[in-house]
């Protein structure tokens, strides 16, 4: 399920179904602030039946967010419940390139420890590194 997910088709206020119902889209909106800030709450939502790729309007993920935040026990969080971590938002930007660009390095350990492709999206996750001269990232990347 998607935050632009359409709405249910049994809802008199949704006839043309284009819209999530009022509930889902406030608790969709819960769930990207969360991503945002970081709140571990947020993995109780997933375990209760949230999905774990839940994306906004811009193809941003709930891990997507959390990386680009920096909220590194979050985006672990999210990978151990099965997030996918090279899915790319509708920019073709990935989770493990928006952390080097934002230079998270716990975030960036976290998703090259879960496989993540440093070569997936625009610009790359190595691109970004290359453009910021971080060496480091370079060496985690497998230059």
């Amino acid at each position: 399920m998607e935050a632009h997910a359409h709405g249910d088709p049994a809802d008199p206020k949704n006839p043309d179904n284009t819209e999530p119902s009022a509930d889902v889209a406030e608790l969709a909106g819960r769930m990207f602030a969360m991503a945002r800030s970081g709140d571990l709450a947020m993995l109780e939502y997933i375990d209760a039946g949230v999905p774990v790729n839940l994306t906004n309007q811009a193809g941003d993920t709930v891990l997507m967010l959390a990386a680009y935040h920096g909220n590194s026990a979050l985006v672990k969080g999210l990978l151990e419940r099965g997030a996918e971590v090279d899915r790319a938002n509708d920019k073709n930007q990935t989770p493990l390139a928006g952390a080097v660009f934002k230079s998270h390095d716990d975030v960036v350990r976290a998703l090259i420890d879960a496989g993540a492709d440093p070569d997936a999206g625009t610009p790359t996750a190595r691109d970004a590194a290359h453009m910021f001269g971080r060496e480091d990232y370079l060496g985690l990347l497998g230059k």
